[in-house]
């Protein structure tokens, strides 16, 4: 494993920290590490979300730290690197499930807008799952896409790894608008964070359509939270269902060292293919 690239050795964890700035607010510092060009990593803009909605709640009931069930969000404007102000509002307050409103702002004008689902996560195994097939670690075959000027933000601020025969555009040939590969943390353990992050960390699946490679941006992103991962590399398969003018989706499905479905998400986002 490659040195991490911040002091204390865990760049995920320095990337998700909120301040309480009081009134259900909190403050958050977008850094250079977890970016798609210049842009802030639409997975990480997830987790913080997560995190000052999950602070809200526990601000308020004063239990036990809640688990994220799920986040949905709309991404009005793309951040830049810098601070940013998360405004929290309490919709419900429950026993077994609370929702909060989250906007996230940038030199005072809104960029995302979310709701935040919390709870308990269940620690049982799954009763039926239908789930891509994976091996449980990168094979030796396994491409780590910084030797190929992909996603370098974020592959440099974690270990990401793609599956050889699904990564086609990276060898200028076409394919499905399938890929698959492995995740994992650096310098610290795997935790439900870092699978919703993991939700988004795949490049855009439709690079295997061929045409340009550039920016997908992602329009709408609602991701579920299924379980908490075991420690070590999560698997993940992103597809495409459509491709219709401008508009793509795509589903996401995470499952951790043992084989348990820990987080699925589905976007919607613009395509950067020629027409």
């Amino acid at each position: 494993m490659r040195p991490a690239t911040t002091e204390t050795g865990r760049p995920f964890r320095d990337a998700i920290e909120v301040t309480p700035l009081g009134d259900g607010c909190y403050g958050a510092e977008l850094g250079t590490l977890f970016t798609v060009g210049p842009k802030a990593h639409g997975g990480l803009l997830m987790v913080l979300l997560a995190r000052a909605g999950l602070a809200r709640v526990h601000a308020e009931t004063n239990g036990a730290a809640p688990d994220p069930l799920a986040v949905a969000a709309d991404y009005l404007r793309a951040p830049d690197p810098g601070p940013v102000e998360l405004e929290t509002e309490v919709l419900k307050l429950g026993r077994t499930a609370s929702v909060v409103a989250v906007r996230m702002r940038q030199d005072g004008r809104l960029v995302l807008a979310s709701t935040v689902t919390a709870g308990r996560l269940p620690t049982d195994g799954d009763r039926w799952a239908d789930l891509p097939e994976l091996p449980a670690e990168p094979t030796p075959e396994a491409i780590d896409p910084r030797e190929h000027g992909i996603a370098h933000g974020v592959a440099s601020a974690c270990e990401l790894r793609y599956d050889t025969p699904t990564f086609a555009f990276a060898r200028g040939e076409q394919g499905p608008p399938v890929l698959r590969g492995w995740a994992r943390p650096l310098g610290e353990p795997t935790d439900v964070l870092f699978a919703l992050l993991s939700g988004d960390i795949m490049a855009p699946t439709v690079f295997n359509l061929g045409g340009r490679i550039g920016w997908a941006p992602t329009v709408q992103l609602t991701a579920l939270l299924r379980g908490h991962p075991a420690p070590g590399w999560l698997r993940i398969e992103a597809r495409t269902v459509a491709v219709a003018g401008d508009w793509f989706d795509e589903d996401v499905t995470v499952i951790d060292s043992t084989g348990r479905l820990v987080c699925q998400a589905r976007q919607l986002a613009l395509s950067p293919l020629e027409p």
